[in-house]
């Protein structure tokens, strides 16, 4: 059985920081980069991210939707940046935002078995459809040592919308947390964790070789964090640095220094394409700061 995907998280921040790099070739992006709205443009924008990257940031995270615009062959260009990001040394979520029930649910989750032929260590799910639609996913991520990111507080101006309606006394947020929490316990994994792991990672930090494989989405632009935490036994996923208005200091304000937080950026680096010199500069300014 794979290390679970909590453990090789952790050994990931552990040697390269928690700098997660989402990969987003939109239409405007690869225009800006000169590489044409092209399958072609795609191929080169996605070809020269991984080689300028997956040698020196934890997590690479490819937004499966600009894949899938182009086809069978836009898929087949990402299955290639997968299995070259791995052999590299990164790690890669899969921001997939899947949400369905059985069957298709656990077809979602496939993308985490080791036969699948992109096999990514964990993807992002949306929880809408209750708690035990996703049952299907934790049940595969748990298998192969995969893990999951479940959407819980995000920070686009209408989530309160859903996220902010009642359960009880709780928030719908707040219910994706506790649920997310329940899925970390501590029977969910097997496995032995990366031999330097322990002495390698400050527990104060939230991380270490009792890191969960499951985690949720919340927010680097929140105005205040409004659920709690506490407890979470995983890693929380944090978009919204840099051109979307996040911050370090927003990290701090909101989580804390005892999280397990993966803060994501993506136009702040992409943007600096595409000199490969240019993409690993500004990945290692915002991994710098992160550091500091």
């Amino acid at each position: 059985m794979t290390v679970p995907f909590g453990q090789r998280l952790a050994a990931a921040v552990a040697a390269r920081g928690p700098l997660c790099v989402g990969i987003d070739p939109h239409e405007e992006l690869l225009l800006d980069w000169g590489v044409g709205d092209s399958l072609d443009g795609l191929r080169r924008f996605t070809d020269a991210v991984v080689d300028a990257l997956a040698g020196s940031v934890a997590v690479l995270k490819p937004q499966l939707a600009f894949y899938e615009r182009f086809g069978s062959r836009g898929l087949a260009v990402l299955e290639d940046a997968v299995v070259r990001a791995h052999e590299a040394g990164a790690l890669v979520l899969l921001d997939a935002k899947r949400g369905d029930i059985g069957s298709t649910m656990a077809a979602y989750a496939d993308y985490l078995r080791s036969d699948h032929p992109m096999q990514v260590d964990a993807m992002t799910v949306s929880p809408y459809l209750g708690p035990e639609s996703l049952r299907p996913a934790v049940s595969t991520a748990t298998r192969f040592g995969g893990g999951l990111f479940v959407l819980a507080r995000t920070s686009n101006p209408d989530a309160g919308a859903f996220q902010h309606a009642t359960v009880g006394e709780r928030s719908v947020a707040q219910v994706v947390v506790d649920t997310v929490r329940g899925w970390n316990a501590p029977d969910e994994f097997v496995g032995d964790p990366p031999t330097d792991l322990a002495s390698s990672v400050d527990p104060r930090s939230g991380w270490g070789p009792s890191t969960g494989s499951f985690g949720v989405v919340v927010g680097a632009t929140l105005d205040a964090l409004d659920v709690d935490l506490d407890g979470l036994g995983g890693p929380v996923l944090a978009p919204g640095l840099g051109a979307q208005g996040g911050s370090v200091s927003d990290l701090r304000r909101l989580f804390g220094a005892g999280t397990a937080v993966v803060p994501t950026v993506s136009r702040d680096v992409l943007g600096a394409g595409p000199d490969p010199a240019a993409l690993r500069a500004a990945a290692a300014r915002w991994a710098e700061a992160l550091a500091a």
